[in-house]
């Protein structure tokens, strides 16, 4: 039996197979098999999206605080400094 590499799913699709277990209209089973997931999988990507959902009505509003801008040329530098 082969295994199959592991994959990544993005956050859009996460959240629309979360949704779609939340709306209830397919069993969990019938999701994984229209999505090809593993039932655990939706089951814990459903119950985040219920324990985050408090969040979207939080009042206060939270602001991403953008990563400071990294210098290539000054890592670069400081990488052939190292090597020496």
């Amino acid at each position: 039996m082969t295994r199959r590499p592991r994959r990544n799913h993005t956050p859009a699709f996460k959240a629309k197979v979360a949704l779609a277990a939340v709306r209830g209209e397919k069993t969990i089973i019938e999701l994984a098999q229209q999505f090809d997931v593993h039932p655990n999988q939706i089951t814990q990507w459903r119950n985040q999206l219920l324990d985050g959902a408090a969040g979207v009505f939080d009042g206060e509003a939270k602001a991403a605080v953008p990563a400071p801008a990294v210098d290539v040329k000054t890592l670069h530098a400081s990488d052939k400094l190292r090597l020496r």
